[in-house]
């Protein structure tokens, strides 16, 4: 193995995270260019082909986490413990070395089995604050950061020039109290400090694709294949409903001219998962066959060997560890593009149960919280409203909307108060406060207020 104790390497993790599988350096060079090393957990050095822990690590496919607790893909002795890259203590990885131009193009690659001992831990908050102006308290960390983040944002700019789509969601971390009860609704924003790591391990999953490609050896690849034409012509008509007009959304130039018109808007997040639901879902297989979001060639995964078999096979071909034939790797491809997708449905269900428990708390409790709602919809019935800080739909009957009797209007969508000439149409913001929880229908209902 390369010693690499000495390096500066860092980790940017969650707040609360346990499991740590990637770290970083970045640096300058004389030339102008930059050198990124992206260290991985080496889990395959403690992982065999065929053992116990690998058939179990198999079988799960990736771990999965629920609002309140996480079931792992490894024992958490590996997991949170002898793989985890802590600070201050020596871990086996498997490295990507690469170098980039001064325009940030990837001149070269190279791999090896390494030994690390991470300089520090940063959090995704720690991280945003010293970009912001702020100390970590370790003026050399600081700079390392500020040194990574000029590399990242030139390879964020880059990959949108070359086509990637904006498809990032914020996301909402359900907040428990001691006994597992919902008590507060984060919104956790894909801010600078989450696109530092995210651009350092694109890369990665890039130029080990890339590799592994040259070599042709069976492996498992990242997929996204291109949408299809009739599905995307649907969504161009969903999104002029919205009064979002759109070109060929085949021409990708379109689709990010689009996604930059609803940014920011109060039917974004009902667009973006129109949109979503219009694409074909990303998967595993072994044929190379690139990714229409990221509009990339070469594309893996390989940076998550913790928490995805995919990464940990990846690693095992990367190494010329001998491996399976192309029909046991299609199998598990098969496999974990399954497990993934049971695991995002009950990701998400378990994020949606804990919001409804966190509604029904507020409807219990003597003064609801008040929060700000967007109407994205207009129904015969009622506003569909989305509470864009904690990403929630839901309705406003219009027996609630208040000091009058509202007409609707199916041609306008709106609704208008009969004697106030009020106008509730798509787009208007209000406050509301829950008014009605459906745990079983899973739909909740709110009033206006102010």
């Amino acid at each position: 193995r390369e010693d690499l104790r000495r390096m500066p390497v860092i980790t940017i993790d969650p707040d609360d995270a346990k499991d740590f599988d990637d770290a970083i350096h970045v640096e300058r060079l004389p030339n102008g260019g930059w050198r990124l090393g992206v260290h991985i957990a080496d889990v395959s050095h403690y992982v065999r082909p065929g053992r116990a822990l690998d058939k179990e690590a198999r079988l799960r496919g990736n771990s999965t986490y629920l609002a309140d607790r996480v079931i792992p893909m490894l024992p958490e002795r590996l997991s949170n413990g002898i793989c985890s890259l802590r600070p201050d203590e020596d871990r086996l990885t498997s490295s990507a070395f690469i170098e980039f131009s001064s325009g940030g193009k990837i001149k070269s690659a190279r791999f090896a089995k390494t030994v690390i001992r991470s300089a520090a831990r940063l959090t995704y908050k720690q991280a945003f604050a010293v970009l912001q102006g702020g100390t970590s308290g370790n003026p050399g960390i600081d700079e390392r950061v500020h040194v990574a983040w000029e590399l990242a944002s030139l390879l964020r700019k880059n990959r949108y020039a070359a086509g990637s789509l904006d498809l990032d969601f914020p996301e909402v971390k359900v907040r428990l109290d001691e006994n597992g009860k919902a008590v507060r609704l984060e919104k956790i924003e894909n801010d600078i400090s989450h696109q530092l790591i995210e651009e350092c391990m694109l890369a990665a999953n890039e130029v080990v694709a890339r590799e592994i490609k040259g070599r042709q050896q069976p492996s498992i690849y990242r997929i996204h294949e291109d949408p299809d034409p009739d599905r995307l012509s649907e969504y161009r008509e969903q999104a002029a409903t919205y009064g979002f007009k759109a070109g060929d959304l085949t021409q990708r130039r379109e689709v990010q001219k689009l996604l930059a018109a609803i940014k920011g808007k109060p039917e974004e997040y009902a667009l973006k998962i129109g949109f979503l639901k219009s694409l074909k879902r990303a998967a595993y297989d072994t044929r190379p066959l690139g990714h229409y979001g990221l509009a990339k060639v070469n594309y893996t995964h390989f940076t998550s060997p913790i928490r995805r078999y995919a990464d940990l096979v990846v690693h095992r071909v990367l190494a010329q560890q001998r491996g399976p034939s192309v029909a046991e790797f299609g199998a598990t491809a098969l496999h974990i593009s399954t497990t993934e997708r049971t695991s995002a449905d009950a990701e998400k269900d378990s994020v949606q149960l804990k919001k409804m428990e966190f509604f029904q708390r507020q409807l219990e409790s003597k003064r609801p919280e008040e929060m700000r709602a967007a109407v994205v919809d207009v129904r015969s019935y009622g506003l569909v409203v989305e509470l864009p800080d904690v990403l929630v739909s839901g309705l406003i009957h219009v027996s609630s909307l208040p000091g009058d009797f509202y007409m609707f209007d199916p041609v306008r969508l709106a609704f208008t108060g009969r004697k106030t000439k009020r106008r509730y149409k798509i787009g208007d913001e209000l406050r509301v406060i829950v008014s009605r929880v459906d745990a079983y229908k899973r739909q909740i209902d709110f009033v206006p207020v102010g």
